[in-house]
């Protein structure tokens, strides 16, 4: 089976912690569908060519960033993702570059890396969603990830392991269909003869209804008269079809809890960017926006609010996974955070309707 799960890292910033997702991988799809370490390669093989290789066979690049993934120096005390042989960049660069999806994985509490700490290159990390695994919740938040990578990887059966529950969201880009698969169309014969049938029925009731009124029926509208035309309808708010793009208000009244009260969605069905808007003391404040992309009439994504001082001392997490529903859209939130070392949950559930 083909190496379909490439993990990037850093040695002196996130070692341990990929090697112990290695492993949990390897126990879940097989040691042939996850590759994690260069140090492989042959002497004399050129290691840019090597990396590119690697990479360009996985479904799938996992980037585990630590604390000082974007400010780790090498001996000579310059950056080492400036300079252009850096491993790691040149295997985030062959992943962006090849459209391969990309997940940034956080480790030790690490935050994103801003764009322009980035080399250009790799600049399009910055903006990929991520996913946060710790130390106090590595089973369920590995499992989640797991699950999540399912539609990229086929484990085999003795591989194959139980599901857990988890709480830690994942956002991941929809898997590719594969190419040269075209769908059998269904047989039309039975919606034939069902017209055929009706054709008949219709055909047979005029001539009865000639007999009886004599023939006598109101003429044709002239040529040129106008006709009321006939307007196909409009997709409802909760079809696939139907855009989500637009601005969303809460039907709840506003309390200044910091809770949701306006969505402004952009984008085209399925991706979407959703920043959410929330009721604060001061006035509406933002928590971020995110991109969602729906799958099978929902998307979810991960918020990090920061609005208020529990928020920032208990790391809050907030999952939302956003749903139409005929003419709103529902939001359902699971918010964890910690209170004195304790992990707390709770869940909430929003309905929006659409800005005229």
């Amino acid at each position: 089976m083909k190496r379909v799960i490439f993990i990037s890292y850093r040695r002196d910033d996130s070692e341990g912690e990929a090697g112990r997702l290695y492993d949990d991988l390897v126990r879940t799809y097989g040691d042939q569908s996850v590759f994690m370490d260069v140090a492989g390669i042959a002497p004399g093989v050129d290691f840019r060519q090597a990396i590119d290789d690697n990479v360009a066979g996985c479904g799938v690049c996992l980037v585990m960033l630590g604390p000082q993934w974007a400010t780790i120096t090498g001996s000579t005390g310059q950056r080492r993702l400036d300079d252009p042989n850096d491993f790691v960049r040149l295997e985030v660069s062959s992943a962006l570059r090849r459209n391969i999806p990309v997940i940034p994985v956080l480790v030790h509490d690490a935050r994103m890396p801003h764009p322009e700490q980035l080399p250009e290159e790799i600049r399009e990390l910055a903006y990929r969603n991520s996913v946060e695994i710790s130390h106090a919740r590595w089973n369920s938040d590995v499992q989640l990830l797991v699950d999540a990578l399912k539609p990229y990887v086929e484990a085999t059966r003795l591989t194959e392991t139980q599901p857990v529950h988890a709480t830690v969201p994942v956002q991941l880009p929809p898997p590719v269909a594969p190419q040269g698969q075209t769908p059998v169309p269904p047989s039309k014969l039975p919606q034939i003869l069902g017209i055929s049938v009706t054709v008949f029925v219709l055909l047979g009731a005029g001539i009865v209804w000639m007999a009886l009124h004599g023939g006598n029926h109101a003429p044709a509208p002239a040529s040129g008269a106008p006709s009321q035309a006939v307007s196909a309808p409009k997709a409802a708010a909760g079809s696939p079809s139907a855009s989500l793009a637009g601005t969303w208000h809460s039907n709840r009244a506003k309390n200044g809890g910091h809770g949701p009260v306006e969505l402004r969605i952009t984008g085209t069905d399925p991706a979407y960017q959703v920043e959410v808007l929330a009721d604060c003391p001061q006035g509406e404040c933002s928590w971020g926006t995110q991109p969602v992309i729906f799958v099978e009439g929902e998307g979810t994504a991960r918020w990090l609010p920061r609005l208020a001082l529990a928020d920032v001392a208990g790391k809050r997490v907030a999952r939302v996974t956003l749903r139409p529903a005929g003419a709103l859209l529902n939001m359902e939130i699971q918010n964890s955070w910690t209170v004195d070392g304790q992990s707390k949950r709770n869940r909430a559930d929003v309905d929006f309707s659409r800005e005229p």
